[in-house]
Formats: C-alpha cells, structure tokens, sequence
C-alpha cells in the first residue's frame, strides 16, 4: 500500500471521528452523526487536552510582544 503523505479520505476520516466520539467521549452513535461537525472537532480537542496529549494554543497579548518600556 501506498503512503498518502498524511492525507486521509473523507471515508476514514469519518470512520476516525464516529471511532473518537464513540470510544473517547462516550457518546452514542447516534449523537456523533447529528452532532455539528465543527462541535465535534472543537470537543475532541478539548478531550486531547484535557488527557495530555495537546497543549492548547498560547494567546498573546500586545504587551507580551512589545515591552512596555518602548
């Protein structure tokens, strides 16, 4: 087989995110199918967080970029 360069099918990608809320967020199929796609994704993220597998992204400020000084 194959290796796509990480590109996965619209198939699989739906097979992983069924996969994730079933298995991951205990939700039932069901829920997973009429759930939003985009509440799904945000979701999983927070779960992924939450277990130590991503670190959220760090929001800066204008005074974290420009010394106050200047």
């Amino acid at each position: 087989m194959k290796k796509r360069g990480g590109r996965v099918s619209n198939q699989e990608l739906f097979t992983r995110l069924i996969y994730y809320g079933i298995a991951h967020l205990g939700r039932s199929q069901e829920e997973v199918w009429f759930m939003p796609i985009g509440y799904l994704m945000d979701v999983l993220k927070c779960h992924k967080q939450f277990i130590g597998i991503a670190k959220p992204k760090r929001e800066y400020f204008i005074d974290d970029i420009i010394p106050g000084w200047l």
